[in-house]
């Protein structure tokens, strides 16, 4: 690759055009900047010195936003690539990396829970997992949201009685647990069920998630007629709850597609400037669920941009099904395709339908997607207001379009955690939501005051390393504290030492009686004030107040959950989960593993004569 920046005097499509000796006609990517060397648009061509051309004259088929562009563009980059998929790879890398303010943007980038049926053990779990496809076993998914995996999974236990637990309570379990007693398993862990018979519900299990359901059905009301004619009527109820269970999790999957067995369905509608892209899963030729994403765009864009756009930043970091079934065509549908059959290995066809049952699975995304963008720009209307009704409550100089609230929570000092929730015009914008371990040894337990600094105090070092120029719309409007005057003159007095004191910020504080609706708000150097107590501001930053109140609870409760249940074996060297479950499966507990000598532990499937000695100086050396 070569790249190559100059900054010449001129701007628009003189400086663009001046540009036009120095390319050929290479794949590549370019990027547009404004004067201040911040990236206005990346795009991909292949052919760059006849793309770059087009924008370096006046034309009819340029539209406002592009013409907009074009006059902010003081200089370029070009990087070429050896073809033209490369360029399209790039390209979309480029855009989620630098976020450029005319390209279409995917701004929802979670990642989507699967079901897990681990191998390795001689009775399979069954689980959710999100993240890294890191932990053996057997995938299944994606599915669209917690929600669709968590009811699949309740259902399944049911139908195939399937472990959820980890090793480690298998190996140690010596009577059954109540998923037992409420038939969600069939107690392995105290040889209630063989190896053999808990492998044929196994494979049951898969087979199901493979879509191949018929057969199940047909077995399992077979073995209920067998058990009611033998007059094992708890049995033949049994089976009959299982079916029912069955039957449940194919009608909560809604229609499933007759003719397609693995696709991601894609709907787009546009409606005043704004995109709404429903995703629906169909995997094993069931419908696993469905998804709302609404990419930013500028509002002049063709559906056939936003469509592309959308589909390539989805799959930069994730595997595409065998299919994409959309409601609009791609400008560059022969590069889509080759990039996403080099991702998955195996071809990929991208289909926009006409007619048929893949119309009709279009038609219902489409449908869909108009629906949840009426709701949305509804909600938008709203939120809109209540910002405004912030700004002019607390004489802020502009709307603000990012709030952020804080809060701690400790039980005495111990498992300390912040917490921070963001606000935007689209309301709780839970993928910016952050925690913060409390790190400070030297703070006081119960210190609120102490361990706000610490907070505000990462998150806005963090803020002037990663943004210091305020470009990415990273940086707060507002900030609200849960406190009074001594909480916000301490935060404001942190907020100076860091250079950014013009950030405003807000105390909420209880009030009289400690009741809600009587709240004090408290600003530096402004007298107490307070709301009407049926004013839609009041409640809308007591609903934030409660959010990040929420949201710290849970934070501080998984930490005490997790350091509740840690052991010594944790800090040991070279000892990871697995090993850790060998160990103790092994000794019984932590501290006999302590106590072991080197020859015992190497005793321990996995432990080899280093291990058993790192294991050993460890204990005797820290102990």
């Amino acid at each position: 690759m070569t790249d190559a920046k100059t900054k010449p005097a001129k701007t628009g499509y003189d400086l663009i055009a001046s540009y036009l000796r120095t390319l050929d006609s290479s794949p590549g990517v370019y990027r547009m900047l404004d004067d201040e060397s911040r990236v206005l648009y990346v795009g991909k061509a292949r052919n760059l010195k006849a793309r770059v051309s087009n924008y370096s004259r006046p034309s009819p088929q340029h539209s406002r936003r592009i013409a907009r562009m074009i006059q902010e563009t003081s200089s370029m980059m070009f990087l070429t690539t050896k073809t033209e998929t490369e360029a399209l790879l790039l390209e979309q890398n480029l855009i989620k990396q630098l976020k450029p303010r005319y390209n279409v943007l995917l701004r929802d980038d979670k990642s989507f829970p699967n079901i897990l049926v681990t191998t390795g053990h001689t009775y399979p779990q069954i689980k959710k997992h999100r993240g890294a496809k890191k932990e053996k076993g057997d995938y299944y998914g994606p599915f669209a949201g917690a929600g669709a995996v968590n009811r699949t999974l309740n259902q399944l236990q049911r139908v195939f009685l399937l472990r959820n637990c980890t090793d480690q309570d298998f190996e140690t379990r010596t009577r059954p647990c109540l998923q037992y007693q409420i038939k969600r398993c069939s107690g392995p862990c105290v040889g209630h069920i063989s190896a053999e018979d808990y492998a044929r519900s196994v494979k049951d299990a898969q087979a199901f998630l493979q879509g191949r359901t018929k057969g199940i059905q047909e077995k399992l009301a077979a073995d209920m007629n067998a058990a009611s004619e033998a007059m094992e009527f708890e049995r033949a109820a049994a089976m009959r709850d299982r079916i029912k269970a069955l039957t449940q999790v194919q009608s909560t999957q809604g229609i499933n597609p007759k003719n397609v067995e693995e696709a991601d369905v894609m709907g787009l509608h546009l409606d005043g400037g704004q995109a709404c892209v429903q995703v629906f899963f169909i995997r094993a030729g069931q419908n696993w669920g469905n998804h709302d994403y609404y990419p930013r765009i500028s509002g002049d864009e063709d559906p056939s941009e936003v469509i592309e756009a959308f589909v390539g930043q989805f799959y930069s970091d994730r595997d595409p099904p065998r299919a994409l079934i959309l409601s609009h065509g791609l400008d560059n549908d022969d590069l889509m395709v080759q990039a996403l059959s080099d991702r998955l290995g195996r071809k990929v066809e991208i289909i926009v339908p006409q007619r048929g049952e893949k119309a009709d699975l279009v038609q219902g995304a489409l449908r869909n997607a108009r629906e949840s963008l009426a709701r949305k720009m509804s909600e938008t209307a709203t939120q809109g207001r209540l910002l405004k009704g912030v700004a002019e409550a607390f004489d802020l100089p502009k709307v603000p379009q990012r709030v952020e609230v804080y809060d701690n929570s400790h039980i005495q000092g111990a498992h300390a955690v912040g917490a921070m929730v963001v606000v935007g015009p689209e309301g709780f914008e839970k993928n910016q939501y952050r925690k913060f371990n409390i790190r400070g040894d030297d703070l006081t337990p119960g210190d609120d005051f102490g361990m706000m600094k610490e907070v505000l105090t990462r998150r806005f070092q963090r803020l002037l390393k990663e943004d210091p120029d305020r470009q990415a719309g990273s940086w707060p409007d507002l900030l609200l504290i849960d406190g009074g005057a001594g909480q916000v003159s301490a935060v404001r007095e942190i907020m100076e030492e860091l250079g950014v004191g013009d950030v405003p910020m807000v105390g909420v504080a209880k009030g009289i009686d400690r009741d809600a609706g009587k709240e004090e708000f408290h600003r530096t150097g402004k007298s107490v004030m307070a709301l009407r107590h049926n004013d839609p501001v009041l409640y809308f930053i007591q609903r934030m107040r409660d959010e990040v109140h929420r949201f710290a609870i849970g934070t501080h409760r998984a930490k005490r959950s997790k350091a509740i249940g840690a052991t010594p074996l944790d800090d040991v060297p070279g000892v990871g989960a697995g090993r850790k479950r060998a160990l103790l499966a092994h000794f019984g507990s932590a501290k006999a593993v302590a106590r072991a000598n080197v020859a015992d532990l190497q005793a321990v499937d996995g432990i080899s004569q280093n291990i058993a000695q790192t294991i050993y100086d460890y204990f005797h050396e820290n102990g």
